[in-house]
């Protein structure tokens, strides 16, 4: 019962976000409540890791140097430093509260997936009969909205928005097309896999959408992409071909996307607005490098560098839309922006470095675990610009010694093979 306890309050950090306790100073989400319950606790059992102190070391001192050349503030520094530090450090230990072992923590965050699923399809099925309670759950989150379009609703679950659901689900939703795509016809057994992947595709996301064609590469990646490529190209060229159609809000998206991107276009309001805030982020983020390319400008400074560089300033004929100017609508725009080169090589070294293909997995689980996890940590890198809203370093701890895990067993089986070898009698 007690385990239990713990794994609800541990996964509520990730799942539960579109309920905040108060709003003045900051945002207070249920994350914060159970770090403060446990991270005590953690400290007093396990000291202080030195891994995440070590990442966070250059973080401190440049941070603290911008807060005084004025490129920071010092209440942003302190609120974003503390937020994400905290975060980090606690899934750390959540990592180590389950003896580092991944499978088990990601069956987990899977059993929580299925939940927020089933929540997603009978929010759908309520829309559709009008049972308001049922699809609209406003009345018990306060930082929650329903979105118009799809089949009349976006699905959303209980995350705020679509995308969210998307972001978060994206593990699972490749895990289960994983599953189904290895064992097609065992329906019964796998209605679990079966949840997953019909509540993502109702979400109507683009960036689940986004995640639909990542899951198709990366199964192309690691069973062989000219080998399978007659299989999956077509499914991914219709695939799109139909979303492209019939999906209206990825058709704006991308149409929007496109015409900003490569004709400049910022003073045309038939601009998708999202397509401009990922734009005129860009642009903000860039400008920010350019003047400060080794460490950025530190945590927290993007809503400094926005009020200087945003297109919104230019003129009045621009389109006035100024959102995301804390996080940038993107984690890679937003870590160039605030960490600069030591921030970018860190994220992309640690990507590429750690990501565990078929070819080089010990077992099957750790290669699907991985492009798993590659997948949601792509996803938040392209459009989620929050460092650790959703459990965020919970997946990048899982992907890192998901990784070690399969290096160690791979080391462990190559000195078992060459110390067989020395036993073999000369012939």
């Amino acid at each position: 019962m007690k385990q239990k306890l713990i794994n609800l309050l541990i996964f509520s950090t990730v799942f539960i976000s579109s309920y905040v306790f108060f709003k003045q100073p900051f945002e207070g989400y249920i994350t914060y409540l159970v770090l403060a319950l446990f991270l005590p606790v953690f400290i007093s059992k396990y000291g202080i890791p030195k891994l995440p102190l070590m990442i966070f070391a250059p973080l401190i001192i440049s941070g603290l140097i911008y807060v005084q050349t004025g490129d920071n503030e010092a209440a942003l520094f302190t609120k974003i430093f503390i937020g994400f530090f905290s975060s980090v450090v606690f899934y750390y230990y959540v990592v180590q509260l389950y003896d580092f072992d991944i499978k088990r923590i990601f069956n987990l965050y899977l059993k929580g997936c299925v939940i927020v699923s089933i929540i997603g399809i009978i929010q759908i099925i309520s829309y559709q009969i009008g049972f308001k309670f049922g699809y609209d759950y406003s009345w018990f989150l306060n930082k929650w909205g329903y979105t118009a379009g799809g089949i009349g609703i976006r699905m959303n679950s209980i995350f705020s928005e679509p995308s969210y659901f998307a972001a978060v689900i994206a593990p699972a939703f490749f895990a289960s097309i994983q599953k189904m795509l290895a064992s097609p016809f065992r329906f019964r057994a796998q209605w679990r896999e079966i949840v997953i992947i019909i509540a993502y595709l109702l979400t109507f996301s683009s960036l689940g959408i986004l995640g639909i064609f990542l899951t198709v590469l990366f199964l192309l990646l690691n069973f062989g992409f000219f080998k399978y490529a007659i299989v999956f190209v077509p499914i991914f060229f219709f695939g799109f071909k139909y979303a492209y159609e019939e999906i209206p809000e990825f058709q704006e998206r991308y149409d929007g996307t496109i015409e900003v991107f490569s004709k400049q276009n910022i003073r045309d309001y038939d601009v998708h607005g999202s397509s401009f805030v990922l734009y005129n982020n860009y642009h903000i983020a860039t400008e920010n490098f350019i003047r400060h390319p080794l460490f950025g400008t530190g945590l927290g400074s993007h809503a400094v560098a926005f009020e200087k560089y945003t297109l919104t300033n230019l003129d009045s004929n621009v389109v006035q839309i100024t959102f995301n100017k804390a996080d940038a609508n993107s984690m890679f725009l937003r870590i160039m922006s605030e960490t600069g080169l030591y921030g970018l090589i860190f994220i992309i070294v640690f990507f590429v470095k750690c990501w565990v293909f078929k070819q080089r997995s010990v077992d099957q689980e750790h290669w699907i675990i991985s492009n798993a996890l590659a997948l949601i940590i792509l996803l938040y890198l392209a459009r989620q610009g929050h460092y650790f809203l959703n459990g965020f370093p919970l997946f990048l701890w899982m992907y890192y010694f998901n990784w070690k895990s399969n290096k160690e067993l791979r080391e462990k089986g190559e000195k078992e093979t060459v110390e067989s070898e020395k036993l073999l009698p000369v012939t």
